[in-house]
């Protein structure tokens, strides 16, 4: 195959825990032969071991926006997996996007990465909502104000879809969880642990006590981060089909969930396992001060609800397979990773 007809692929955040887990995914899809990604990264030291992957490493991130809207004009596709609630790099990015269509005539295709944390409410851990979300009810979603995690920046991408001159599909991860394994992370290249999790642990691990968030009668849904990169690979494969394969642009959501889970008990759950293993002072999880909150997650973020079903992403052939039982499972492995780390 000639250089020409290869597919052109730049992604951001490759470092990172959902990032590197797409990029790994791609590595082994089995048209990889004729893909030429590029990636960014903001560690010169991980430049030679991303390249010996087979990719064009860049020294570079979010802040060189000259930099992404000239890779962005150079790819055919642009996962954008880096900070998603960064409007100034999503304009850049589709600022070169929008060179490329001028220049070849061509419409290259955008997935943009936002999150389920767009559909959140203020609960504070008392209440579960009723109120559910699908990705396939479109005016349910648009009546979103611009104010919601997110939201600013989903609607400039999809506002640039309707222009006409790129195709976006924007994927919304729930709670991801799982330790990645991938080949990035073996060479230390990615960060293999999520964030909500993770972050829990770590700060009843601290205060040496599993914390809730008020009642803890919040819902979310979870996906593992293994089907997550799946549903990166599905989209693409579609969009790559061609533009009628895959709704894209206002009808471009993409949640990424397969079950749901009451946030507080998972706080019940890391409660019992820190007190087995002596680190916490009892197996019931005592409420986070506002203080604490404010210290450990910003805000009571984990407090809210986040109710949404992938019926769009399902219906063009995403199929996840980790349930919500993966979910409980992955707690304790969890914990002894963060304690270790802790530890050291």
């Amino acid at each position: 195959m000639s250089t020409s007809e290869k597919t052109h692929i730049f992604i951001t955040g490759v470092t990172g825990y959902i990032g590197g887990s797409v990029l790994s995914a791609l590595l082994s899809h089995p048209r990889a032969k004729s893909f030429q990604i590029t990636v960014l990264t903001r560690s010169p030291e991980k430049v030679v071991p991303l390249n010996s992957l087979g990719v064009v490493a860049i020294v570079g991130s979010n802040q060189d926006l000259d930099k992404l809207t000239e890779y962005a004009r150079n790819s055919d596709v642009v996962f954008a997996c880096a900070d998603s609630d960064d409007l100034q790099a999503a304009k850049a990015i589709l600022l070169g996007l929008k060179k490329r269509y001028d220049e070849t005539g061509k419409v290259p295709i955008l997935i943009h990465t936002s999150g389920t944390g767009v559909l959140a409410d203020n609960a504070a851990g008392d209440y579960a909502t009723n109120k559910v979300y699908s990705d396939l009810d479109i005016p349910l979603i648009e009546t979103l104000p611009k104010t919601q995690p997110h939201r600013e920046v989903d609607i400039e991408v999809v506002a640039a879809d309707e222009k006409g001159y790129v195709r976006t599909y924007i994927v919304l991860p729930s709670t991801i969880y799982g330790i990645a394994n991938t080949s990035l992370v073996k060479l230390g290249i990615q960060n293999p642990y999520s964030i909500q999790i993770p972050s829990l642990v770590k700060a009843s691990i601290d205060r040496k006590q599993g914390g809730v968030v008020g009642k803890g009668l919040n819902l979310w849904p979870n996906v593992h981060i293994s089907d997550i990169a799946t549903l990166y690979i599905t989209i693409f494969d579609a969009a790559i089909r061609g533009p009628g394969e895959a709704g894209h642009g206002r009808e471009g959501f993409y949640f990424g969930e397969n079950g749901e889970h009451r946030v507080g008990r998972i706080s019940e759950v890391l409660a019992e396992l820190l007190f087995e293993a002596k680190m916490g002072k009892s197996p019931e999880p005592t409420v986070f001060t506002e203080d604490e909150l404010q210290k450990y997650f910003g805000g009571p973020g984990l407090g809210s609800n986040s109710r949404a079903r992938a019926d769009r992403s399902k219906s063009i052939g995403w199929k996840p397979v980790h349930t919500v039982d993966s979910l409980w499972a992955s707690l304790k492995p969890e914990i002894e990773a963060i304690a270790e780390i802790q530890n050291h």
